[in-house]
């Protein structure tokens, strides 16, 4: 600004500083613009911005911090020092934490502790229709599952006051004032009903001018006041300057301009109820908590420029923008309830980890140039930078996820992994008061068979079972009782008579059983899996699951553990053994078929049933047999 301009423009600031902010201070200040020779379009921007050649001001003496109950000017406010970085995760109680709210919350979690800055949690909770205290409690516990703490927010408290938009109304009616007092904003009396009436009218005739046509933009100052003493109720609007351009260099999408004039009109403010819009209260709390950088997902991407104007107007320097792409389903569609599970609280109940949830969220638009897919909660936070996050859209994948949680899961000392199965069975109705030994027992069981925590029920359960009845009528158990399996069962039958099979059990030493099934193989002529695959359907009931040995040590741990499913000891078993033998005379007087291995009982199976009752039957075998079947998979698909 020139040296003729800047002593008018220090003495309009001055008289400005004596105004009320009422509109009758209108008439004063336009008088005071015409002397500067300001332009209409520059009109009433007194050291509160960038616009034109106006240079930025700062808000000149300043009280102390105030909440917004005590905030009655302009002069009480005081913005947080910027300082160090500070990053801000900002949900709207409306709902559930989704996915993509959860990965927003992430990765300015991970930016702050990177940057030994300030991880900030506010609720913009603006929308009183729909937001409530319970989606913000179930929010927060989700936050807290995570592990994602915060420095400041609501539960912590923290140097900006209150963090929900509904307790700082007080602050945003002073900060609108403020733009009406400087020019920035005016009073609209417009209805809703004119509004849509010009609209529709507009649209008839094919105008492209759909925005607020500034009716009331440079009215009278006089019939201005003349309504509001009347009662007329108005909203505030942001005066638009012309010819305006907001700029942001993206630190994801790189530099966005918008031709603010050719995007959007005159935009409101404060709701004709006094109730703050949601970029106006955006804006100004992101100025004064000090926000240095709004990360967020792309869809926000439009609320930039409302929110850059107001930052301007009232002074403030703009923060760092990321946004991030959007999560899609597998139909490349965005991520909704139809793709399954797509909250938190969902994944939680469902057993995964949080640290194999923020694992794979994190990678969901980003990655550090390597290959690496598991990632510990401090190498994530050594590693990521915004910078590196990807303007394409995620897909998110289910079967990764899984696999992802897997690898956590395994990795987890197994008494760690133990208590998380503790909480499982409770909260899945599996025991009600399930006791250290059988989950200890349990957890050493099924912890490499495991993806998600609650694969473990159906391990345990088919354990405590005994479905001798149901497993006969897949192809590969009738190749199996076809071949003299009732002498088999007398022998293991009159074992357990002497005790000889509950004694082999009760040490629960592996080589122990071992040995008894071999003393039953030397007894019968069998050897191998001609032996192992009966005596287990004969002990058991199933053709699957963890060593023979650990599944019926599992009934001697279920007194006092209140168990909520079916159990079957080894008596009943034995009974139930011997009944089936008797009833079942067709299937074990069968000829053994040629063909007794998977390939027989894969002919049971459609097509649409075979991804489902793959990943049914992988999940039962060891580590080592599942990277077997995951070799001889790849050979296959290799070869087209």
């Amino acid at each position: 600004m020139r040296g003729g301009n800047l002593v008018m423009f220090t003495a309009t600031a001055l008289v400005c500083r004596s105004l009320a902010f009422a509109p009758t201070a209108v008439p004063a200040l336009a008088r005071i613009q015409t002397r500067a020779g300001l332009t209409a379009g520059r009109a009433l921007r007194l050291g509160v911005g960038k616009f034109g050649n106006a240079p930025a001001r700062s808000f000149g003496r300043l009280g102390p911090l105030m909440t917004a109950t005590d905030v009655n000017s302009f002069a009480d406010i005081m913005p947080v020092p910027k300082g160090p970085t500070r990053f801000r995760f900002a949900p709207s109680p409306t709902g559930s934490l989704h996915v993509g709210g959860a990965r927003t919350a992430l990765y300015n979690y991970l930016m702050a502790r990177k940057t030994d800055g300030k991880f900030i949690v506010r609720i913009e909770d603006t929308d009183l229709a729909r937001s409530t205290r319970e989606s913000e409690e179930s929010m927060i516990a989700d936050l807290r599952w995570l592990g994602l703490d915060w420095d400041e927010g609501p539960y912590v408290g923290g140097p900006a006051g209150d963090y929900r938009q509904s307790e700082r109304n007080a602050i945003y009616k002073v900060m609108a004032d403020r733009l009406v007092k400087d020019g920035w904003a005016y009073p609209c009396f417009s209805t809703e009903e004119e509004l849509d009436a010009k609209r529709k009218k507009a649209e008839a005739e094919g105008s492209q001018q759909i925005a607020y046509d500034g009716q009331w933009r440079d009215a009278d100052p006089v019939e201005v006041q003349k309504k509001i003493d009347a009662g007329e109720t108005y909203t505030y609007r942001f005066r638009v300057p012309p010819g305006k351009v907001v700029t942001i260099n993206d630190q994801v999408r790189g530099r966005i301009s918008w031709d603010v004039e050719a995007t959007l009109g005159d935009f409101i403010l404060l709701r004709s109820n006094g109730v703050p819009v949601y970029n106006f209260c955006v804006a100004v709390d992101d100025a004064l908590m000090g926000v240095t950088t709004v990360a967020r997902a792309e869809e926000h991407l439009t609320n930039t420029v409302r929110q850059a104007l107001v930052l301007e107007a009232l002074g403030f320097e703009l923060p760092e923008y990321a946004h991030c792409s959007l999560i899609l389903g597998e139909d490349r569609a965005k991520l909704s309830k139809r793709h399954g599970a797509t909250s938190c609280d969902q994944f939680r109940k469902e057993g995964y980890l949080p640290d194999a949830m923020i694992n794979y969220l994190a990678l969901l638009g980003w990655n550090d140039g390597s290959d690496q897919d598991i990632y510990s909660r401090e190498q994530l936070i050594q590693a990521f930078d915004l910078t590196r996050v990807t303007a394409s859209p995620a897909m998110f994948d289910m079967t990764k996820l899984r696999w992802i949680n897997g690898q956590h899961l395994r990795a987890l000392p197994v008494e760690t992994f133990a208590e998380n199965l503790k909480h499982c069975f409770v909260r899945e109705q599996v025991f009600s008061s399930p006791t250290e030994e059988l989950v200890a027992h349990v957890a050493k069981m099924t912890q490499e068979k495991c993806e998600l925590i609650n694969d473990a029920i159906p391990i345990v359960q088919n354990a405590l079972d005994y479905r001798i009845a149901a497993t006969s009528e897949s192809q590969e158990a009738r190749a199996i009782l076809a071949d003299d399996f009732a002498t088999l069962a007398s022998a293991i039958i009159e074992s357990y008579s002497k005790g000889e099979l509950e004694a082999a059990v009760a040490g629960g030493n592996e080589a122990e059983f071992k040995e008894w099934v071999n003393g039953l193989g030397k007894q019968t002529g069998r050897k191998g899996k001609r032996l192992f695959m009966p005596v287990r359907l004969a002990v058991t009931g199933n053709l699957a699951g963890p060593d023979m040995g650990a599944q019926l040590k599992t009934l001697s741990f279920v007194e006092g553990t209140g168990p909520q499913t079916p159990v079957v000891s080894f008596k009943e078993r034995m009974e139930m053994l011997g009944k089936f033998c008797e009833e079942h005379r067709d299937l074990l007087d069968a000829e053994v078929p040629v063909s007794s291995g998977g390939g027989a009982q894969s002919k049971g199976v459609t097509d649409e049933q075979l991804p489902s009752k793959i990943t049914e039957t992988v999940a039962r075998l060891g580590a080592a047999q599942q990277r077997q079947v995951l070799a001889v998979a790849q050979d296959l698909a290799a070869q087209g």
